[in-house]
């Protein structure tokens, strides 16, 4: 018998589940080559800057009411209502890459939003099923948020540099030393950074705490780093095409 549409609850790699996953990809793709199209056709910076806001003001459209609805009475959770997970993060530096084009914000996004927030598409950590509005909101979020990476990263021409990398890296042990003093605290788990999730995910491959967090920011730093590598070998390759021409 099928469950009513009210009471599903979500299933990590069922069918949609995979569907969305395939979405986040296809979206991705989608969202390199619209940036790269503006750029070809040499939009002015004005009408790119008004279409860079507006899809600013959907993102904060779509992720604020989960934000809000965490808050309501009977909603509220200390273990996971705080805005605090690199997901929620991750909407905000979205938006705020999009209004500004700021490059430091960019830089953050690139590698929080192509590597940190797809794991929590690959691995959501979610009980709701369609259509409630947590799973709704929950996959709004993340899918703009890696959409809107791929397209700042690679669409429009954005450089990426080690002073970046390094801004990034500090930024983040900046947060989870932060989070996981909070976490021993209040005694929660934000970022499971004081305890594996309940559910399946990477961690499950690495060690217990608190060596699994040292194993995974240092996995993460050396991915970023190869995130870098091409970027630095791109523009010395046209430096050196440059100096023969």
């Amino acid at each position: 018998m099928r469950q009513p549409l009210a009471a599903r609850t979500f299933e990590t790699f069922g069918a949609d589940h995979l569907a969305l996953v395939g979405l986040a990809l296809v979206g991705a793709a989608a969202a390199v080559w619209w940036g790269r199209r503006l750029r070809a056709r040499g939009v002015e910076p004005s009408s790119l800057r008004r279409t860079d806001r507006g899809v600013a003001l959907l993102l904060v459209a779509v992720t604020a009411p989960l934000q809000v609805l965490q808050w309501l009475p009977g909603e509220w959770s200390l273990a996971t209502s705080l805005p605090i997970q690199l997901c929620d993060l991750s909407w905000m530096l979205a938006a705020l890459a999009l209004w500004t084009r700021d490059p430091r914000a960019v830089q953050l996004l690139y590698y929080w939003g192509l590597t940190l927030v797809p794991q929590a598409i690959l691995t959501p950590d979610l009980v709701e099923g369609f259509p409630h509005p947590r799973y709704l909101m929950f996959w709004g979020m993340h899918l703009l948020v890696v959409w809107v990476a791929a397209y700042l990263s690679w669409g429009p021409g954005a450089r990426f540099t080690w002073r970046g990398y390094r801004l990034a890296v500090l930024v983040t042990l900046g947060w989870a030393a932060s989070v996981m003093a909070l976490n021993a605290a209040i005694g929660t788990n934000y970022g499971f950074l004081n305890a594996k999730p309940r559910g399946a995910s990477a961690l499950d491959l690495l060690p217990e705490w608190p060596t699994y967090v040292v194993v995974e920011l240092l996995v993460v730093a050396a991915v970023w780093a190869l995130m870098t590598l091409p970027w630095i070998r791109s523009r010395r390759g046209q430096g050196a095409t440059l100096v023969g021409s």
